[in-house]
């Protein structure tokens, strides 16, 4: 990932700015956890856009979707994710939804993107009853399947590295990354 003059390069050789890495998945595909075990084994800042729309408002991203509508959190997370992909030079999640926005794909073709795959049935164990994720508080189980059917295509487009975290422990999962970035970096 690194150019020869030290800069970081996308998957054309071609010099960017921005983070080291950026993980993409459903709810419950575990970014915010391996994405901050992975930024401290990499020895950088961990940044999540969702954390960013909450600072940014004021208000949870439940709050967001029930007062202003996921219109307007999608346009409000559009802008942190674009900013973010701008500015962090460390490694990023994305909330789950933001490989829906076209402008997003595009920009994340820039850079070093990681799939979690996760099976519905894994995700929905790890966000139980979902009271922190308004996609999901009217029937978890059905509504977290039709969004990885909905999604796991724009997951996959996006990504330059996927990782299957079917049985796969925290630490196991985050050694796939990272030997996955390495051989990226020496090409």
């Amino acid at each position: 990932m690194r150019a020869e003059n030290g800069s970081r390069a996308d998957g054309r050789g071609a010099a960017v700015a921005g983070p080291v890495a950026v993980l993409v998945g459903a709810p419950g595909a575990g970014k915010s956890t391996v994405g901050m075990a992975v930024a401290a084994r990499l020895g950088v800042t961990f940044r999540d856009t969702d954390a960013d729309v909450e600072s940014n408002l004021g208000m949870s991203v439940s709050d967001v979707f029930l007062e202003h509508g996921e219109e307007y959190f999608r346009a409000v997370e559009r802008a942190a994710v674009l900013t973010a992909l701008a500015e962090h030079p460390g490694v990023l999640a994305l909330g789950g939804g933001a490989v829906l926005d076209a402008g997003v794909r595009a920009e994340l073709a820039r850079h070093w993107v990681v799939y979690l795959d996760v099976t519905a049935s894994d995700a929905a164990k790890r966000v139980g009853l979902a009271r922190d994720r308004p996609l999901l508080v009217e029937g978890p189980r059905t509504r977290l399947a039709a969004l990885l059917k909905a999604r796991r295509p724009l997951y996959e487009e996006v990504a330059a590295i996927t990782v299957d975290t079917a049985a796969l422990g925290i630490d196991d999962v985050v050694a796939a990354i990272l030997i996955e970035l390495a051989g990226k970096a020496g090409h």
